[in-house]
């Protein structure tokens, strides 16, 4: 749906973005994973236009620049609202921008409010709204010309439980209508959640780009959780191979048959040692235990 090539852009001496190139899939969700000033947002700046990159190119599958930027609806991290003023008038205002006109706006409205869990609210002043509904609204004002490709920055900072869920439904709501979706996050279970495909982005380059499928098979592995009383690290950890320090505890990376092993020599070393093991757990490598191998930095601030 949308091939992004060689895309750098530098603002003085930082380099904000390095030679990036991505390609979107039509009715997928596209995850952008980083941490914060990882390059994301002015990536997705440049997609619809709002700033030009410095060398690289930008391309719809079918149409010219002017044309099919009519087709992105953009939500950025900043909430863009009119607070004295109703819901309903907040997304006539955009309708408008959009070029939709009468009937058709006053449909999609409607629609609109209906898809965010806000009709019964259309007519209430958005200064009663909750973060989580403003962010709702907000979303709902780059959806009302029906866009093939919605451009999404952050947009469940800062929100509670019960409108992150809307926002989960609306994105698969839209890939079922084969809407193509770039998301960006840095909160890792929502890009398992919701995401098709997904690139890591640190220091303005692309490090790793693959289905999430792929991404998991390639590069998750089993591992042991242990945590032991009082923070403690006994000198069996120095037998192991693969181990990392994880939370309160340590990360062992093994397969089924080795944890098992590790598991008994655990228990008879804290019998001989008197040491008390407080947490024990299976587990595998989530999208951010890759993204932290990979760049040795945690994803949150």
């Amino acid at each position: 749906m949308i091939t992004i090539t060689n895309i750098s852009k530098s603002y003085k001496k930082t380099i904000a973005l390095r030679d990036v190139s991505i390609a979107l899939n039509s009715g997928k969700c596209f995850g952008l994973i980083g941490p914060n000033g990882a390059g994301k947002s002015t990536l997705m700046k440049i997609i619809v236009g709002i700033i030009q990159s410095d060398a690289g190119s930008v391309s719809l599958h079918k149409d010219k620049e002017q044309q099919w930027k009519k087709e992105i609806g953009y939500v950025p991290q900043e909430v863009c609202l009119e607070e004295t003023v109703t819901a309903e008038q907040n997304l006539a205002f955009f309708g408008e921008l959009y070029g939709l006109q009468r009937e058709v706006l006053r449909q999609r409205i409607d629609e609109v409010l209906h898809e965010l869990g806000l009709h019964a609210r259309r007519t209430d002043k958005v200064s009663t709204f909750s973060g989580g509904m403003k962010r709702r609204l907000h979303i709902g004002c780059a959806l009302l010309h029906e866009p093939s490709v919605v451009i999404m920055d952050e947009p469940t900072a800062g929100i509670d439980p019960q409108s992150r869920q809307h926002i989960y439904h609306l994105i698969n709501h839209l890939k079922g209508k084969q809407c193509t979706v770039l998301y960006s996050s840095h909160y890792i279970e929502e890009v398992e959640k919701v995401c098709d495909d997904v690139a890591f982005i640190d220091g303005g380059e692309v490090l790793l780009t693959d289905s999430m499928e792929q991404l998991i098979a390639t590069h998750a592995s089993p591992a042991l959780y242990v945590e032991w009383a009082n923070d403690a690290s006994p000198s069996i950890l120095e037998k192991l191979q693969h181990v990392t320090a994880h939370k309160q505890g340590w990360l062992i990376q093994a397969d089924q048959t080795e944890r098992l092993d590790i598991i008994a020599m655990i228990s008879q070393d804290a019998k001989e040692n008197n040491l008390e093991v407080e947490h024990v757990a299976f587990t595998q490598s989530s999208l951010e235990d890759i993204f932290f191998t990979l760049t040795g930095k945690a994803l949150r601030d």
